[in-house]
């Protein structure tokens, strides 16, 4: 890649923090900016967060350093929140927060309508991976958008160049196996949505590998969702060459130790590179990453899909520097290979290879060769550890166990000496203009440097001749350069003094004084943004009943069986779901061969280079399109091809009317409720919701994982990418066993991503008349790998129900007789 022409003031360093001491370890060692969440509204939910109150200190404390704050307001928001989130907003402008972080789009437009110029960036939660879904944003004056972690250099390479608007990228720190904003496992499992903060991490946990129904051998490999953590540390340089100006660091739950060693690392690269230095982090820079916090260090997918590096797959939890592996037990120590610095005091632990066992470990006591005891730190070769008496039953440790560095007490006293000090943490040069004459008050303009704020002072006494000892320039140094205490220092004084004068000492103090509380003082206001009041509700409509004679009953099918199914039966829509666009033209004829109107879904992401996946789908001359990214929303409201009516799915994460509007004023016709969204929630939304043009999903499969990492070229294959795995998933069927025994399949789209979906069905029958009393006019039924016979049937129970001639209830009962695993509510029934 080419130099880039970008400067080091251009480039931000953004660091987490989820409590004071963190903030202020972001700020002391070199955060351009911090983001951070309060108690209500982030994707942090378990987090300490901050309190709303303390907005204003938060930004006098990070202005004060010209570091600038951005909270996080990236969840969705229901609609009983609305008034709540407003006061939060307001709270924001208030206090000058530099921007929020926002997830949904509703939120967005409420924003918008408060304030036209606070601003917004859009979350990794939004799922934006394309210049699409950037120009999408661009609409409501949002200036920044976070990329999704799943696009590589080339990509956001593109993407810059095609949407001019600046990126921010996750550089290091825990990844989500699935898209964020995409994943619905937590809310299926427990009602516990990943995009309301409250993730409950289950792809941390372990699933046997299910092959055409046979369990597939995997030896200790049992964690195949839980990826390894970012560090993009050395590609710091090709990361700003594609166009990155923002450098996000993931961790709000993590220590403040943890904030002050990326943020260093971070700090040391981006420097390095404006320097015109080749940066190549050591072997200790490394280790003391690990140290902090590593599942084991992976790019990602910044360099490109490799499904290979992505997943270790033998434990999904924290486990810091790899030491080395027992060599033997003796009668009071472990004898280790090492390959890494130990020393005592270290915390360790002993990797017997499953973790879901407790595991031995503690604090070295003693180092030893051959019994003699070492002082200080040791490195590589075979030494004796010995561990405190009740720490280690060293009957269960083993040889061959890896032995892991958990803890390094030196360190973590190293990190918090940079922040947990009384003195200013950095300072910033004040330039200083004196100028006067004898019986005129002596002026003197100081500029901050860094923020170009001026002020002006004078002596209270007017200016003398000097007898002896004139002002100069070291007298002046002296006495206007003690600014000890605030986070200003002296840059170049110049003068202008009209012959040799001079005024009492006292007099410079006080201009001094005055002139730093001044400065001091600019540095901490606020920046002003327009604020208007508004009534959240005003675009609000009310609802109209709808009888369920009228209502019209889509099938989305996800074979031609279940199409050519579906068409025999009275069903108003047919949705085509494939995993490969090119049986959508089968798809299409099979449809109107019954005589049905058929929409064609989009993938669920969108990627550079994949606008023709949407172009096919319009080639192929369907009645609708089903839009499941903003990327492809904006692509198809563009081109607004004829006769196409134009469909917004759940992955759009609609929770609230304000974002039922938004999408209905840019052009479609229709939109799905989210999914994050249980019976009362749905209710509120549709009673503030124009629901002659909301879709309900009433019976599916969860989709509950939508994720990059193909399992079927991780584990079927011995590729690494689509280029070259041999396409595993044409030939065989993956799913995933659960702890209880639950078989999830997982299914492979055209951009060969992976879709975990729900062993069990799910059903809403039981709601039905009372979102058919709320006007909802359009109920869909997701059928995935059900025979003919049994959509069919489905598709009965449901018509009958819309009709009256049996309910809601006797709908579920049937379901639950004739299914084997039986039907869930999932996370329509409040938790």
């Amino acid at each position: 890649m080419a130099q880039t022409q970008l400067r080091r003031e251009d480039i931000e360093l953004l660091a987490p923090a989820g409590n004071w001491e963190a903030m202020r370890a972001a700020v002391a060692n070199g955060a351009n900016a911090v983001f951070f969440g309060v108690e209500k509204f982030n994707a942090r939910a378990r987090a300490n967060n901050f309190l709303m109150e303390e907005l204003p200190d938060i930004m006098k404390f990070l202005h004060l350093y010209g570091v600038k704050g951005f909270l996080t307001f990236n969840i969705l928001v229901f609609e009983n929140e609305l008034e709540d989130a407003k006061e939060l907003v307001e709270a924001c402008i208030d206090a000058g927060v530099d921007a929020i972080i926002v997830q949904d789009l509703g939120l967005v437009k409420m924003v918008r309508e408060i304030s036209p110029d606070f601003p917004i960036h859009g979350s990794t939660q939004m799922t934006i991976t394309s210049a699409e879904a950037v120009e999408f944003t661009k609409q409501y004056g949002m200036e920044r958008v976070v990329l999704g972690r799943e696009n590589n250099l080339k990509q956001i390479q593109k993407i810059h160049e095609q949407a001019q608007l600046p990126l921010e990228v996750f550089v290091h720190g825990a990844l989500c196996v699935s898209y964020s904003g995409q994943c619905l496992t937590s809310e299926m499992w427990g009602g516990r949505s990943a995009n309301r903060g409250e993730c409950a991490q289950a792809c941390r946990l372990p699933y046997d590998m299910m092959v055409d129904g046979e369990h597939k051998e995997m030896g200790n490999i049992a964690y195949v969702l839980s990826p390894k953590d970012l560090a993009a540390l050395e590609i710091v340089p090709e990361l700003i060459e594609a166009g990155v100006t923002s450098f996000k660091i993931e961790g709000r739950m993590k220590s403040a130790e943890y904030v002050a060693n990326v943020v260093s690392k971070y700090r040391k690269a981006i420097d390095a590179y404006f320097a015109g230095e080749k940066y190549d982090p050591s072997i200790i820079d490394i280790q003391e990453l690990e140290q902090s916090f590593s599942r084991g260090f992976t790019p990602g997918f910044l360099l490109g899909t490799n499904n290979k590096t992505l997943v270790d797959g033998t434990f999904p939890k924290k486990r810091g520097v790899l030491l080395g592996t027992v060599q033997k037990i003796l009668r009071d120590a472990v004898l280790v290979e090492l390959n890494a610095p130990l020393k005592r005091g270290d915390g360790i632990v002993f990797d017997a290879g499953d973790p879901t066992q407790d595991e031995e470990g503690g604090r070295v006591y003693d180092l030893r060769v051959k019994g003699n005891k070492i002082e200080g730190s040791v490195d590589q070769g075979t030494y004796e550890i010995v561990m405190g008496r009740n720490d280690v039953d060293l009957r269960r440790v083993n040889v061959g166990d890896k032995v892991w560095r958990t803890s390094d007490p030196e360190l973590e006293r190293r990190l918090r000496k940079t922040y947990d000090t009384e003195k200013p943490y950095h300072t910033f040069p004040v330039d200083v203009h004196v100028f006067g004459s004898v019986g005129q008050p002596l002026v003197a303009t100081f500029k901050d440097v860094r923020t170009g704020h001026e002020v002006t002072v004078h002596s209270e006494k007017p200016a003398e001749a000097a007898l002896k000892r004139p002002l100069d320039q070291t007298v002046l140094s002296e006495q206007l350069g003690r600014l000890g205490g605030t986070v200003l220092h002296l840059g170049e004084l110049t003068m202008d003094l009209e012959g040799d004068v001079i005024v009492p000492m006292s007099e410079l103090n006080k201009m001094r004084r005055e002139a730093a509380d001044r400065l001091m003082d600019l540095r901490e206001q606020p920046p002003q943004y327009t604020k208007r009041e508004i009534d959240v509700y005003e675009d609000a409509h009310v609802p109209e009943p709808v009888d369920g004679n009228d209502a019209r009953l889509i099938a989305l099918c996800r074979s031609l069986e279940q199409i050519e199914a579906a068409g025999q039966t009275d069903v108003d829509y047919i949705y085509a779901d494939f995993e490969f666009v090119k049986d959508y033209p089968k798809a299409v004829e099979t449809a109107r061969k019954h005589g049905k109107k058929i929409a064609l879904a989009t993938p669920r992401i969108l990627m550079p280079g994949e606008i023709g996946i949407l172009r096919q789908i319009i080639k192929h001359q369907p009645d609708g399109v089903l839009l499941r990214n903003t990327g492809a929303v904006q692509y198809f409201v563009q081109e607004r091809p004829e006769g196409i009516e134009l469909i917004g799915d759940f992955s759009l994460n609609l929770a609230n009317h304000k974002a039922v509007n938004l999408f209905l004023e840019r052009g479609l016709s229709r939109v799905t409720a989210s999914y994050d969204l249980n019976t009362e929630q749905m209710v509120d939304l549709l009673s503030q919701s124009d629901t002659s043009n909301v879709e309900v999903v009433i019976h599916q499969h969860m989709p509950m994982f939508h994720t990059e990492h193909c399992v079927y070229c991780t584990f079927l294959s011995e590729g690494t990418d689509y280029t070259n795995c041999g396409r595993p998933c044409e030939d065989q069927r993956v799913s995933l066993k659960d702890r209880v025994g639950m078989e999830h399949p997982v299914r492979v789209d055209t951009g060969c991503r992976n879709t975990v979906y729900n062993a069990i069905d799910q059903s809403g029958a039981e709601f039905l008349s009372e979102f058919l009393s709320y006007g909802v006019q359009s109920f869909r039924l997701e059928f995935l790998e059900e025979e003919g016979g049994r959509v069919q049937e489905v598709i009965k129970l449901y018509r009958q129900a819309l009709r009256g001639e049996i309910t809601g209830t006797q709908v579920w009962k049937n379901l639950n007789a004739t299914n084997q695993l039986g039907v869930t509510r999932g996370q329509l029934v409040k938790k």
